[in-house]
């Protein structure tokens, strides 16, 4: 038998997000109250804020809203209110923060700036359980032509192949490149692996006349670029 819904209308004043929003605006909410909003309805005895609560905890090492980026539809369903439709529309408003995030970074983004471009993959990488290396492709000018993803997975970065980065390269007609990968752990600090590849780009990139601007990796809210603050990495 289908459970009975429960709106916000029938949970107490004090747990309508939608009057307290009409009277004072979205900022005076809470992250579980934001959610509920978009929720509406839970089940009997359950209400949306409930739920929303639940979905802020549900993720182990991520509370709140950066956990959303971790979840899954089956792992969403779980939670009592919760199907389908709403646990695609919860891992849709994860991708919103995440691409929202990033526009504004990109803004300001300067590829002289090693902070800049770590802020602008922080919010998608930092989040990101497997491995994934990042190649953007600059011009004489250090405009970007494009941006391709050139490895994704669980093993370490000693897979790359300078050969197949600096083909991808040559096909943009790039004048520079700048690797970027992030470290699930959320520790930056560069692996053996991540130094000895990155001294083979260096190398692969005067051969053939393509300069490797920076290698960055991103961890959990901190960043190491090793041709820059992390250069003496480099001269281990």
């Amino acid at each position: 038998m289908k459970e009975k819904s429960t709106t916000m209308k029938s949970a107490p004043v004090s747990e309508r997000p939608y009057e307290k929003c009409l009277q004072n605006g979205p900022g005076v909410l809470s992250d579980a109250e934001l959610l509920a909003v978009i929720l509406r309805t839970g089940t009997s005895g359950h209400t949306a804020l409930d739920a929303a609560r639940e979905i802020l905890q549900l993720c182990p090492y991520r509370e709140g809203l950066p956990g959303i980026l971790h979840l899954t539809v089956p792992e969403l369903r779980r939670i009592s209110g919760i199907g389908s439709v709403k646990a695609i529309q919860i891992l849709c408003i994860g991708e919103l923060l995440r691409r929202l995030s990033r526009q504004e970074a990109e803004k300001v983004m300067s590829f002289q700036s090693p902070a800049s471009v770590a802020e602008y993959y922080m919010e998608e990488l930092r989040h990101c359980e497997q491995e994934t290396v990042r190649c953007m492709m600059l011009d004489v000018r250090n405009h970007l032509i494009a941006e391709k993803e050139i490895y994704r997975g669980t093993v370490n970065v000693s897979v790359l192949s300078p050969r197949e980065i600096f083909l991808t390269a040559m096909s943009f007609h790039a004048v520079s490149i700048l690797l970027v990968h992030n470290h699930p752990s959320g520790d930056p600090t560069p692996s053996d692996e991540d130094i000895e590849v990155t001294k083979q780009m260096i190398q692969a990139g005067e051969m053939l006349g393509i300069r490797l601007r920076d290698h960055i990796i991103i961890g959990d809210n901190r960043f190491v670029s090793l041709l820059g603050d992390g250069e003496e990495f480099l001269q281990e």
